[in-house]
């Protein structure tokens, strides 16, 4: 990679692949590394930066905020988390919110409800209904309910008590828990992002929710990475007209602050107690004014439209330009949350891609995933498709390995 100067890191824990590059600002859609290239974001920190980098509104919001209180414990009420709440209960149409720092933390205590739920109903033993190719989290019992075996390997014994379906298969949820009073929840990613850009068919989310409904299961909907917008609807599963029980959310509420969130509707708001959970930097004032101020700007600046319509345009220019390209399986997703499938494993395109100026994801070893800010122009859009396609195309006329 001689287009890249890699800087160093000797004294940090070799845990990340990491590319040959370090950020030195951002603007926008763009990013500057430390030897002055600009790249078009189109990863948005994994679906993070909402609002892209150094926005005009944000930034004076949160130095404000700093110079007021950075953190102050939950020993305390912290005004911020019932504002916060409050907006989150509205646009969810649930109940109440459990706030904390990251998307593995909200989904640990999604897990956490759906046994204390079970625990309280007389089951001894709860099992959770999770799915093949899902990503929940790294910690050992996210790790145990994630779906993926290469990045399970070496930790085990893994966390017991969760049964594995395959994706949109009414059937096989309901074969594969017939009989078994120990179900307390069924637990899913309304678009699998790690997974591979994989949706839950909109009619199977509705058939868990009948099925939750007449087997009173909490539907614990994982909305990490596909909520807070990116579909164009404020979470994923509101397309298909339903509410979840347990709804975990990270990532993008904060535009690059941590926070994460657990929002429950009635059936899950009253689990817990003081002393069954807790978090020592969850939900402290800066975290929360981030959550508050990148919400406002979303509705001022009619973000939820734009990641609708921008989306849109950038999945057609994709297809169009991939239609009937062999080696190009799919272009899917919905809104800003995007992947391009190919037939083989393609992780140099990372490299190659950051080379060009353009900053993406390579998951599931063969999937190209955009998830760029919501703030996207089309005109960027149409600048991401002229940078990819030329790519692809490419490493496609390359002999397969």
């Amino acid at each position: 990679m001689s287009a890249l100067v890699e800087p160093s890191s000797p004294h940090v824990m070799n845990t990340y692949g990491r590319l040959p590059i370090a950020m030195s600002h951002g603007q926008g859609c763009r990013v500057w590394d430390t030897n002055g290239r600009v790249y078009l974001d189109g990863l948005g920190g994994i679906a993070v930066n909402t609002l892209g980098h150094n926005h005009p509104e944000l930034v004076p919001a949160l130095q404000e905020q700093l110079a007021k209180i950075i953190h102050s414990c939950n020993y305390y009420h912290v005004p911020g988390q019932e504002q916060l709440a409050t907006k989150l209960t509205e646009l969810s149409g649930l109940t109440n919110v459990f706030f904390c720092c990251t998307g593995l933390e909200a989904n640990e205590a999604a897990l956490k409800l759906a046994r204390k739920f079970g625990h309280d109903k007389g089951i001894e033993r709860p099992e959770i209904v999770v799915y093949e190719a899902a990503f929940h989290g790294r910690s050992i019992a996210t790790l145990s309910a994630t779906g993926n075996p290469k990045i399970q390997k070496g930790f085990g014994p893994l966390v017991e008590g969760f049964i594995r379906v395959p994706l949109n298969d009414i059937d096989a949820l309901k074969k594969a828990t017939e009989g078994n009073p120990n179900v307390v929840a069924v637990f899913f990613e309304a678009i699998q992002g790690e997974g591979g850009i994989h949706p839950m068919a909109l009619e199977y989310m509705k058939q868990v929710r009948a099925l939750c409904d007449e087997r009173d299961w909490l539907m614990m909907i994982d909305e990490v990475q596909c909520g807070m917008g990116r579909t164009g609807k404020w979470f994923a599963h509101q397309w298909a007209g339903i509410k979840p029980d347990v709804m975990p959310l990270a990532k993008g509420l904060g535009s690059g602050v941590p926070i994460g969130a657990v929002v429950a509707g009635p059936r899950a708001a009253n689990i817990f107690g003081p002393g069954n959970h807790g978090t020592t930097f969850g939900g402290n004032p800066l975290a929360m004014r981030a959550g508050i101020e990148t919400i406002r700007i979303m509705e001022e600046q009619k973000l939820l439209e734009n990641a609708a319509t921008v989306g849109a345009h950038l999945k057609a220019a994709l297809e169009r330009e991939f239609e009937g390209l062999a080696g190009v399986k799919e272009v899917r997703g919905q809104g800003l949350m995007l992947g391009i499938e190919l037939d083989r494993p393609c992780g140099v395109i990372l490299n190659r891609a950051c080379e060009a100026g353009l900053l993406l994801s390579v998951t599931a070893d063969s999937v190209i995933r955009l998830v760029p800010p919501l703030i996207l122009s089309v005109a960027e859009a149409d600048e991401i498709v002229a940078i990819l396609a030329p790519l692809v195309k490419a490493f496609l006329a390359e002999p397969a390995p």
